[in-house]
């Protein structure tokens, strides 16, 4: 694989203000995305998984800079895009594109389909005089026929509706696609036909995925690399093979115990998590999963643990007896 990533984030930060009294002073701000650092690789798919909250989807936009970052850099084949003007920001989005969780919310119901797959074309000036051609070619491409241009959105399934959403994020060729929890709307009969067509569609066209999900059996079915957060935090960073095999942060290792086996004779240890997810406003003081933590020892309250390598050079995880106790 290309050692050269097409995406480098570097300690990105994304608070949201939250204002009061008389003059709507920021009195406080959630912290959603915390020096967050990684990369991702020419043509792999990186899995992000937490739970609910955790940051995941804010952490998805602040790349594509649909929500401005507070801080950090952003590099996209060696660009820095933090920072981009947004004309310019807008053309290099013919590279970056997005496939939302709800089909059905992205997609405009007063326009047809084929106006839905025009529309990017129209606007960065692609294929001239031949539209109509590629919005047909994209809908096979996607396992639809090629009359569906001419119905509206709320005409279709779930299924057929986040296919419509998938070829609008093919129209304009991209590299990269943040997909943001693309088949959890769905049933779980339409589930692997997606997953099977976004990997067959990664595979024809070179795509480079970051796969947000907080369902662990699909993350492990389609990704190269997973990173676990949790309140905006990277906790931990491995191959798929390596998190799902052996994982060494005990927030990891409680949810993977939560994964079902679909065996009734396989007898399952659950890590069952005390107390709640603390507050993204008030963080925890060191370590942001000690009160939750079933390993925590005094040094974990008064300091966070970096992100550090393991024995495997590819795992890294954020705990100061990763895989110790």
């Amino acid at each position: 694989m290309n050692q050269t990533p097409l995406l480098e984030v570097k300690n990105l930060v994304k608070n949201f203000p939250i204002k009061g009294g008389i003059f709507s002073r920021e009195v406080a701000s959630v912290k959603a995305v915390s020096d967050v650092s990684f990369v991702i690789q020419k043509g792999e798919t990186l899995g992000l998984v937490g739970e609910s909250g955790c940051g995941k989807s804010t952490l998805g936009r602040c790349i594509l800079r649909l929500i401005e970052p507070s801080s950090g850099q952003i590099i996209f084949n060696g660009q820095e895009i933090s920072q981009l003007p947004q004309p310019d920001m807008r053309k290099l989005r013919r590279r970056m594109q997005i496939i939302f969780q709800d089909p059905y919310a992205s997609l405009n119901p007063r326009m047809t389909v084929g106006d839905i797959l025009r529309e990017p074309l129209e606007i960065h000036g692609l294929y001239k005089g031949q539209r109509n051609e590629r919005v047909c070619k994209l809908l096979e491409l996607c396992g639809l026929r090629a009359e569906a241009m001419n119905r509206y959105p709320h005409e279709f399934s779930g299924g057929q509706r986040q296919r419509i959403c998938i070829a609008r994020a093919l129209a304009v060729e991209p590299e990269f696609i943040v997909c943001d929890e693309p088949v959890s709307a769905l049933d779980v009969s339409i589930q692997s036909q997606i997953l099977n067509l976004m990997m067959d569609l990664q595979e024809e066209f070179k795509l480079t995925y970051l796969f947000i999900s907080h369902d662990l059996k699909v993350v492990e079915h389609v990704s190269n690399r997973v990173a676990v957060m949790y309140l905006g935090k990277i906790v931990e960073t491995a191959s798929a093979e390596d998190i799902y095999a052996s994982p060494k942060h005990p927030y990891t290792k409680a949810l993977l115990s939560a994964v079902p086996i679909p065996d009734p004779q396989f007898k399952k240890t659950r890590i069952i998590l005390q107390g709640d997810v603390p507050s993204p406003i008030h963080p925890p003081s060191g370590c942001y999963f000690h009160p939750r933590c079933p390993i925590a020892q005094e040094n974990c309250k008064f300091s966070y643990p970096p992100l550090e390598e393991q024995a495997e050079k590819t795992h890294w995880a954020s705990c100061f007896y990763a895989g110790k106790l």
